[in-house]
C-alpha cells in the first residue's frame, strides 16, 4: 500500500514538475522575446520645439540668413534660393512625393504641410527686404522641428559634396584608361551580397572588361582617383577629349554599404581626423599611387552611371541641386523636399585665396541623400560644380544643428 501511494505521489509530483518546467520555459521564452524580438520604441529623428525653448544662440541661427540679400559687399543669392524652393515644390506635387510621405513617420510632418510651408516661406522671401524682417515673420508663423542628431541632443555632423569637372574620353586609349559603367540590365537578378568593387574591377581598377562589366563602359577618365571620386559624388561634368562636354549621373549601385577611404587611412595612421580633407587625400594618392590598389577597394560599394545629356546635378528626389542651398540627409528619417535651416561652419576663400571656416545660418532644401549619409546626425551640403567647389566641399568637417521650419 505504501509503495503504491509513493508511486502515485511520485507520478503526481513528476506531472507537477513537468507542468512547472513548461511554465518556466514559457516565461523564459516570453522574456527572451521581449528582450530580443520586440523592437524598442524609436525616438523620432525630429522633435518639435517652440521658439521660447530655444537658447539665444539658437534663436540667432533660426532666421538670420544674410546671404539671401548679400553681405560684406557681396551680392545675395535670393534667386538661387527661390529656384531651389521651386524645384522642391515641383517634387512635392508628384506621385513619388505622395508615396514617400505616406510612409513618413514623424507626427505632424505631412506632404501637405511641407508644401504649404514652402509656399508661404517663398512669399516671405520675396516680400521681405531685410534679414530681420524675414526673421520676425518666420518666428511668428512657423514652428521648428529639430533633428535629434547623432547624440540625441541635436549635434549634427556636416560634410560637403560637389559635382566634379574632369577630363574624359568616349573611347579608351593609353591616356584614358579608367571607365565609368552603365547599370547592368540584369542587376536585379544578381545574387546578394553583390560582388565587391574588388570583384568587379580588380585591385587596379582595370579588370572590369574581363567580367560582369564587359561592354558596359560609358566613358573613360585618365585619372584613377578622379574616377573613384565620381563614384563618391554620384555625378560629374566631363570635358571630353574631342572638345565636347558630357554629364553623368547616378543610375544604380550594388548592395554594399559605402566605406569612407579617408577613414581607413586615418585608421592606419596616415592622417589624423582633423587633417582629413579631399585636397589631402588627392595629394596623398598623387604621392603614393600604388596605395590606391590597397585603399580604394575598401569601399566595396560600386556605382553605375548614365549620360544625363547636359542636365545639372540632380538629387535623389529627381530635381536639380543648388550650390549651398541643397542638402543630402537620410531619407528614411528626414522629410524629402522640405525647407530646412542649418547652423554650422562652411569654408569660404579669404582675400588671400585661402579657405577659412565661417559660421553660417542658411535656409536649404532637403533634396538628396547619399550612401554615407545615415542617421539623424549627418548632413551633406552641396557646394556646386568644379575645382573650387571640390576644394570647399573637401574642407567641410564640422558640427552644428539642423532644423525644419513648418507652418504652425
Amino acid at each position: 500500500m505504501m509503495n503504491k501511494e509513493n508511486n502515485q505521489l511520485s507520478r503526481k509530483d513528476w506531472k507537477l514538475s513537468k507542468i512547472f518546467r513548461y511554465q518556466l520555459l514559457a516565461i523564459v521564452c516570453c522574456v527572451l522575446a521581449i528582450a530580443f524580438s520586440v523592437p524598442a520604441i524609436a525616438i523620432p529623428a525630429l522633435q518639435p520645439i517652440s521658439v521660447n525653448q530655444l537658447q539665444p544662440s539658437e534663436l540667432e541661427s533660426i532666421a538670420f540668413d544674410a546671404q539671401i540679400w548679400g553681405e560684406n559687399g557681396k551680392s545675395g543669392d535670393k534667386q538661387l534660393l527661390l529656384k531651389s524652393i521651386d524645384n522642391s515644390l515641383r517634387y512635392l506635387n508628384t506621385s513619388a512625393a505622395a508615396t514617400a510621405y505616406s510612409r513618413y513617420l514623424v507626427a505632424g510632418v505631412t506632404r501637405d504641410r511641407v508644401r504649404r510651408s514652402l509656399d508661404r516661406f517663398r512669399q516671405l522671401v520675396v516680400s521681405s527686404t531685410t534679414p530681420a524682417q524675414l526673421q520676425e515673420s518666420v518666428k511668428r508663423e512657423f514652428v521648428f522641428y529639430k533633428s535629434t542628431g547623432k547624440d540625441g541632443k541635436g549635434t549634427v555632423a556636416f560634410t560637403g559634396y560637389f559635382e566634379p569637372t574632369y577630363q574624359a574620353s568616349r573611347t579608351p586609349n593609353s591616356e584614358y584608361r579608367y571607365p565609368l559603367y552603365r547599370v547592368p540590365s540584369n542587376l536585379g537578378s544578381w545574387r546578394k551580397p553583390h560582388p565587391t568593387r574588388l570583384d568587379l574591377e580588380g585591385a587596379d581598377a582595370l579588370q572590369g572588361s574581363k567580367g560582369l562589366l564587359r561592354g558596359l563602359e560609358l566613358v573613360w577618365l585618365r585619372d584613377r582617383f578622379q574616377a573613384f571620386l565620381v563614384h563618391v559624388q554620384g555625378s560629374a561634368k566631363l570635358q571630353l577629349a574631342d572638345g565636347g562636354v558630357m554629364t553623368v549621373g547616378f543610375a544604380g549601385k550594388t548592395s554594399h554599404s559605402y566605406t569612407g577611404v579617408g577613414r581607413e587611412l586615418v585608421k592606419d595612421g596616415k592622417f589624423t581626423l582633423e587633417q582629413l580633407t579631399l585636397p589631402k587625400l588627392t595629394e596623398y594618392f598623387t604621392n603614393f599611387p600604388a596605395d590606391m590598389d590597397k585603399y580604394l577597394p575598401k569601399n566595396q560599394s560600386f556605382v553605375f552611371f548614365r549620360d544625363t545629356n547636359g542636365s545639372p546635378a540632380t538629387g535623389s528626389i529627381g530635381v536639380p541641386v543648388t550650390a549651398e542651398r541643397s542638402i543630402a540627409t537620410d531619407k528614411a528619417l528626414m522629410p524629402p523636399g522640405a525647407l530646412a535651416l542649418i547652423s554650422t561652419k562652411l569654408p569660404y576663400p579669404s582675400a588671400t585665396g585661402q579657405l577659412e571656416q565661417n559660421a553660417v545660418n542658411r535656409y536649404v532644401l532637403d533634396q538628396d541623400t547619399g550612401g554615407a549619409i545615415k542617421g539623424a546626425g549627418r548632413v551633406d551640403v552641396f557646394m556646386g560644380t568644379g575645382d573650387l567647389a571640390g576644394d570647399r566641399a573637401g574642407y567641410i568637417n564640422s558640427t552644428g544643428e539642423l532644423y525644419y521650419p513648418l507652418l504652425k
